[in-house]
């Protein structure tokens, strides 16, 4: 099982004015690039399959790798919240990919997680016995889709956690290194990002 990412998000949760806010930064620019790192740090340390809270926050798209469709049981999509299935692939007893109709599956995306179930009276297809056989194309992340165009609706209390975050790297910056660990999540901010925390086991 794995995950590889397709498209990264075009937009980051918070923005830099928000942030400067926070690091009460308004009145000057010269800290703009660095405020935009500590964003960066903050938003990679929630965000994805390794963050804190194993979610996509901004609509993104990912490849999820299996060896073989389930025994029994929907198939469960890794960083909620779902926002469609693209697609569902297998490779064929020959080895070439084959895109599975979608007639045959039913999407759940308003599950936490998403899942991925059988229709009535079909069987899941048979791919070839290697690793990575099956490949589930997604797009995950907080998205408000009752708006035209749609436009992304990650919670308030997500926003406010990674702000403080970037506060706490902003305030203790001579002791943070970009690009590497990033410092201990400040308790507040772990405190407002610990319900939407989630896991889903893959090996």
């Amino acid at each position: 099982m794995g995950l590889k990412l397709v498209t990264s998000p075009a937009t980051r949760p918070i923005t830099l004015t928000q942030a400067k806010q926070q690091c009460r930064a308004t009145e000057f620019t010269d800290d703009d690039e660095l405020i935009g790192l500590f964003i960066d740090a903050a938003v990679d340390f929630a965000d994805g399959p390794s963050g804190f809270l194993g979610r996509a926050l901004i609509d993104q798209t990912w490849d999820y790798y299996l060896d073989a469709f389930p025994a029994s049981g929907p198939i469960e999509i890794p960083l909620p919240p779902l926002i469609e299935v693209i697609g569902l692939f297998y490779q064929d007893g020959d080895g070439i990919e084959q895109e599975w109709t979608s007639t045959n599956y039913v999407v759940d995306a308003g599950g936490n997680p998403g899942k991925v179930s059988l229709g009535s009276g079909v069987s899941w297809p048979t791919p070839i016995d290697q690793s990575e056989a099956v490949r589930i194309r997604f797009r995950a992340g907080y998205l408000d889709q009752g708006v035209s165009p749609a436009v992304a609706n990650v919670p308030g209390a997500i926003k406010a956690a990674l702000l403080i975050h970037v506060a706490d790297l902003y305030a203790n910056r001579e002791s943070s290194i970009v690009g590497q660990t990033v410092a201990k999540l400040p308790w507040s901010a772990e405190q407002l990002l610990r319900r939407y925390r989630f896991y889903l086991g893959m090996a």
